[in-house]
């Protein structure tokens, strides 16, 4: 147990060593910050050679081609979930590794700065026990009462948004519903999927609206809603189908209406919030319809057909973009499942965040929410055993573990702004990909990742100049100009 507790340090220790170290990425020039494996910092920041008017590449070089006249999609932001069993281990927290944890999600500089949350209305899988907010078969929602929520959630949720505002960030909380209550169901339970039964869509949508307004009361604004998430799973956990046309009627027939009606008309729907593998035909279904589509702001994905089917779908977003270019695309959960505290700092789990984000960016996402903030040593607490990882774990002894995955994520959304716009970029080889975004600011990102086992030297080509960047193996960087 102390050699563990001792590892542990160590790598809190070398990870809170990252934070201060992208400082001087911000002064002017071309700069390059970088996180590789086996490296002793994450985030180490160097100058790069000055630029030089840029020259034909040679077929046997490698290059990195970056054209910021081509210009694609704005980004809406990047995120975290805060679920019960975020708030619950964060409660557990010695008051330094809260003070720590509230720096490494919301500072800008030094965090990962974070500009969306997700929350859950009523209990998750990653809650300790399912849950409502209304006594059994209250059909007036007279008893409809947030009180568990204010033990843990409300105050995290709270301190967070505070905190972003400390930090000047615009944030957002969109909340997601797992399953109505189960006597409103066809199932008579919250778990095991089952379908909404007609006799209750009014009165579901009117849970919700009394959500929003419970939440707003308590001092967290509520930014959008998604419909449910994950409508074509039966779970053992939290859950309900709705078909295409099911989630259509809904929303255009009873909650849009009322939300409307609540006075709630600006809260944003994020409609699908699954898998990228039912993407496009949910997305054509809804956004076809005339009653529904007026309250869509956009669509909403997982990441989770990898684990069934193998390889990312990253060809559905491109085509729902492609088809649909002013609705934004969201990615709204991605966590490794199979948790195994043995993998916690498995170099993999982070290039799969790294790939995964720069592939869904360069399919046209706005954004990228990821699912739980902080789980424990085990990989919850989740009531079904589902146990999955987390950016940032809790020891036993209430310290913060930072993941290579902390440190993927940090590379897109410490440097690439809500409201950069993503442009051109790409390269002469397959053992590296990038994307490059131009911030608000008028700072160019670009985001460079090599997943080969040795080390690689590019020529970066921007707008006509150039410079040479080396790139270590099993390494991300992002350059800076």
């Amino acid at each position: 147990m102390t050699t563990r507790r001792q590892a542990m340090r160590v790598v809190c220790a070398a990870a809170l060593s990252m934070a201060g170290t992208a400082a001087g990425a911000q002064e002017a020039g071309w700069q390059v910050v970088t996180t590789a494996q086996g490296g002793s910092q994450r985030f180490a920041a160097q100058t790069l050679g000055a630029p030089r008017p840029a020259s034909q590449p040679m077929e046997t070089e490698t290059a990195v081609f970056v054209d910021t006249r081509q210009r694609y999609q704005e980004v809406f932001g990047f995120g975290g979930a805060v679920t019960d069993a975020t708030a619950e281990v964060y409660a557990r927290l010695t008051p330094s590794a809260q003070q720590a944890f509230i720096k490494a999600y919301f500072d800008p500089r030094e965090g990962l700065g974070y500009s969306v949350l997700r929350t859950t209305i009523h209990s998750s899988d990653f809650s300790s026990a399912s849950y409502t907010y209304l006594k059994e078969g209250d059909r007036t929602l007279g008893s409809f009462s947030i009180g568990h929520d204010m033990r843990h959630r409300i105050p995290l949720l709270r301190q967070s948004l505070a905190a972003a505002k400390g930090y000047g960030t615009n944030m957002r909380v969109f909340a997601s519903p797992w399953s109505a209550p189960g006597w409103m169901k066809s199932n008579n339970t919250m778990l095991q999927g089952g379908t909404l039964l007609p006799q209750h869509r009014d009165l579901w949508a009117g849970y919700i609206v009394k959500f929003v307004q419970a939440y707003e009361k308590a001092g967290i604004p509520v930014w959008g809603l998604s419909i449910q998430n994950e409508p074509m799973a039966k779970q053992r956990w939290e859950s309900m189908i709705y078909t295409a046309e099911d989630e259509t009627r809904f929303l255009g027939d009873h909650l849009g209406p009322a939300l409307k009606n609540a006075g709630l008309g600006d809260k944003k729907i994020v409609v699908w919030d699954h898998n990228r593998d039912l993407l496009p035909q949910r997305a054509g279904h809804i956004l076809s319809d005339p009653k529904a589509r007026p309250y869509v702001w956009g669509v909403g994905y997982h990441w989770y057909e990898t684990w069934a089917k193998g390889q990312p779908m990253h060809r559905n977003v491109a085509a729902v973009r492609a088809a649909y270019p002013d609705v934004p695309l969201l990615m709204t959960e991605s966590s490794i499942e199979k948790y195994d505290a043995a993998r916690l700092q498995d170099w993999a789990n982070g290039e799969r965040y790294g790939s995964e984000i720069m592939a869904d960016l360069n399919a046209g996402a706005a954004g990228w929410v990821d699912w739980n903030m902080l789980l424990d040593m085990r990989g919850g607490p989740n009531h079904v055993g589902n146990y999955c990882f987390a950016l940032l774990h809790a020891s036993d002894d209430g310290q913060l573990v930072y993941t290579p995955s902390y440190a993927y994520m940090g590379h897109f959304t410490r440097y690439i702004k809500p409201g950069a716009r993503r442009v051109g970029a790409t390269t002469s080889r397959s053992t590296l990909d990038t994307v490059a975004f131009r911030n608000p600011d008028g700072r160019l990102a670009v985001v460079v990742m090599n997943r080969a086992d040795g080390p690689q030297r590019y020529r970066l080509m921007i707008d006509g100049l150039e410079t040479a960047v080396d790139i270590p193996a099993r390494a991300i960087q992002t350059v800076l100009r």
